[in-house]
């Protein structure tokens, strides 16, 4: 938690905004400024909703009414992200939520703005700072499953996508909207694969859509496997609807069941289990309770790390934009391997 708290101000009032930004910032005692949103009804709304004193009708209004050290939260689609950057004063405090503009173009352009103007910048990648992960981080550094050598993603349930309505007409859905939370936690574990292989499909009940289901392996040569199967029109009742992430070592396990995904938005509570393997000892899987969960007490780790660096505490964010580029080439990396194909049988 940041030394240091300042103020915050959001431009976006959707649905992330209202079901997990706010949420966080209030539980974490993060005060909210202001906010704007090109639908001032909406953001009348939130504002209400979550007694924020200013709602601005307009970026100039904003920025002419802003306190002077204030953390930008940037909670827009990925095509507007760069565009609102170019508004921002030198020198600002932002989070942008993932993902890091919609490809890896703008990100790169992402990118050089924000050393141009010499922002503390850092991507909304919260899943990394979840409560379980942050548990399942302490058990594998503590060396408690051995080498970490297998993480597995797993997704079967069925999303609303219609809650997030601009993804209609999104040339890229599945992958630079959901599993790239999972490719960041990847490489947040094991560093940057040697190459990706991938595949992303849409849906015969949801046409309309880009894609909606993903493959991914991330190879990170022949001892270490990290796969993310991914798929959201799994609408057949919840007896069988799963969301998990695995992590295996040479000496035990861990799984961690993402309850929020299942009957979304609703979601099922979080299940943390784990297993140490003992000499001489049948494996037996134990639970642990861990308090918080994705959303909305992730949400607090993004925000902490921009309000750290931008008070000089630690260097620059864990999340920083130095850092996330490398999230969005996986991304596209992955787009390119779908678009690629596969190897054509040789008869």
């Amino acid at each position: 938690m940041p030394a240091n708290v300042r103020p915050i101000i959001i431009i976006g009032a959707g649905g992330i905004v209202n079901d997990a930004h706010l949420p966080a910032y209030k539980i974490a005692g993060f005060p909210v400024a202001g906010i704007y949103d090109k639908d001032r009804e909406r953001a009348l709304q939130t504002a209400a909703r979550f007694e924020i004193p200013l709602v601005y009708d307009s970026m100039k209004e904003m920025l002419t009414r802003s306190p002077g050290a204030v953390v930008f939260d940037v909670a827009v689609p990925g095509a507007e992200i760069l565009s609102v950057l170019q508004q921002l004063p030198r020198g600002a405090a932002v989070l942008m939520q993932k993902p890091m503009g919609s490809d890896l173009a703008m990100a790169k352009e992402i990118l050089t703005l924000t050393r141009e103007r010499q922002m503390t910048a850092a991507v909304n990648f919260q899943l990394r700072y979840a409560p379980f992960v942050n548990a399942a981080r302490d058990v594998i550094q503590q060396g408690l499953i051995g080498e970490l050598c297998d993480i597995e993603v797993n997704v079967n349930v069925h999303t609303p996508w219609n809650l997030w309505t601009f993804l209609y007409t999104a040339p890229r859905v599945e992958i630079v909207y959901h599993s790239i939370h999972y490719i960041d936690l990847v490489r947040n574990f094991l560093g940057d694969p040697e190459s990706i292989y991938a595949k992303t499909t849409g849906h015969p009940r949801m046409p309309e859509l880009a894609s909606v289901r993903t493959n991914i392996i991330m190879d990170y040569g022949r001892m270490i496997r990290a796969n993310i199967l991914t798929n959201h029109g799994h609408d057949f009742g919840l007896q069988h609807q799963q969301s998990y992430i695995k992590f295996e070592g040479t000496r035990g396990a861990i799984r961690i069941g993402l309850g929020v995904l299942i009957n979304y938005p609703h979601g099922v509570p979080d299940r943390f289990e784990y297993v140490i393997l003992e000499k001489g000892k049948d494996p037996v899987w134990q639970t642990l309770d861990i308090k918080g969960g994705w959303f909305p007490h992730a949400f607090i780790g993004s925000m902490s790390q921009v309000m750290m660096a931008a008070g000089g505490s630690i260097s620059r964010p864990d999340n920083s934009v130095e850092d996330c580029i490398h999230t969005m080439a996986c991304v596209e990396a992955a787009y390119a391997s779908s678009e690629g194909g596969g190897t054509r049988l040789p008869c």
